[in-house]
């Protein structure tokens, strides 16, 4: 096991597949051993059909975890070992139904003395270890269920990547990538509009100079990253969170979030009360991102862009 020593653990898929085929290789022997003629990778679908109940091979495949096709080979294979035959009882043709034949019978009562004493020999184990494997393959599965080893990773890759990703406020040199950056996201869903234009062409002018933020994501110093804080005038909110674009080439960096962090803690640091948002529903990934800032579903206020069917705002405690 010097391998796994060295490697730890992303030879996790390596390690369990060693160890699956070693008890598969040691459960063939046991079936010699109890003198039957079995393949071990049956036992899931032959187990079901112990059950002596009329049951179709989906039923089995969805019982059982397995694929339908995996099921229907499984049964072949065992039809011409001559221990499944169609299940003759029923008359329901649609329902292509399996059970054991004579011999199928015979053999589960066979396997069901051997089925004794691997549970004992596996309980030794058990008794014999520090931790428990059955209790733990019981829990790593609900947990995988609950959040597969896929997305675990994506998380980790996002936190690790963002680690270099820096947010700065604006300076003229950004000009360029804040409006490109803009356009480049809007004319990918939308089209661009005229109150655009007014903020991208003159940030100074219409954000800066008003009291407002503009802050800058630079990964690995390269611009991939834009969004704005714009002082409003209306009597319910302080400040507007506006122009976030985010380089396509640089998403699944947490930089949305790290940006939305950035206008949320300058908005608290001047004191704002209410922060206000305009979006639309078809940016799914932006709207949950709105929801982990805390924002929540308002309406009522006039927008002077076509694109907008959802608003929301952020109350600052």
């Amino acid at each position: 096991m010097n391998f796994f020593d060295k490697v730890g653990k992303v030879a996790l898929g390596s390690r369990l597949r060693l160890m699956t085929a070693a008890i598969t290789d040691d459960a063939a022997k046991i079936y010699e051993l109890y003198g039957i003629s079995f393949m071990p990778k049956w036992f899931p679908v032959f187990y079901m059909l112990t059950e002596e109940r009329e049951i179709t091979i989906t039923e089995i495949a969805n019982e059982i975890g397995h694929s339908q096709p995996s099921v229907s080979k499984i049964i072949q294979e065992m039809t011409t070992a001559g221990l499944v035959q169609e299940n003759l009882k029923t008359t329901d043709k649609r329902r292509n139904s399996v059970a054991l034949t004579s011999q199928g019978i015979v053999v589960s009562k066979e396997l069901k003395l051997q089925w004794v004493d691997v549970e004992a020999a596996v309980e030794s184990l058990i008794t014999e270890s520090n931790h428990n494997l059955w209790a733990a393959l019981e829990e790593w599965e609900f947990l995988l269920e609950q959040k597969s080893l896929l997305k675990r990773v994506i998380e980790n890759k996002k936190i690790r990547e963002s680690q270099d990703v820096q947010i700065v406020a604006f300076e003229p040199k950004y000009l360029d990538a804040f409006k490109a950056l803009n356009v480049e996201w809007i004319s990918t869903y939308f089209e661009m509009e005229a109150a655009d234009y007014k903020a991208l062409d003159n940030p100074q002018e219409y954000i800066l100079d008003k009291g407002g933020k503009i802050f800058v994501a630079l990964y690995h110093d390269e611009p991939v990253g834009v969004c704005a804080l714009i002082k409003m005038k209306d009597e319910n909110y302080d400040f507007e969170m506006a122009k976030m674009a985010v380089s396509p080439k640089a998403q699944g960096k947490n930089i949305g979030w790290l940006l939305g962090q950035a206008i949320v803690n300058s908005a608290k640091e001047q004191g704002a009360k209410k922060i206000y948002l305009e979006s639309n529903t078809i940016l799914k990934p932006a709207i949950n991102l709105y929801h982990k800032l805390g924002f929540q579903k308002v309406s009522g206020l006039a927008t002077p862009y076509k694109r907008c069917n959802i608003q929301m705002e952020l109350v600052i405690a």
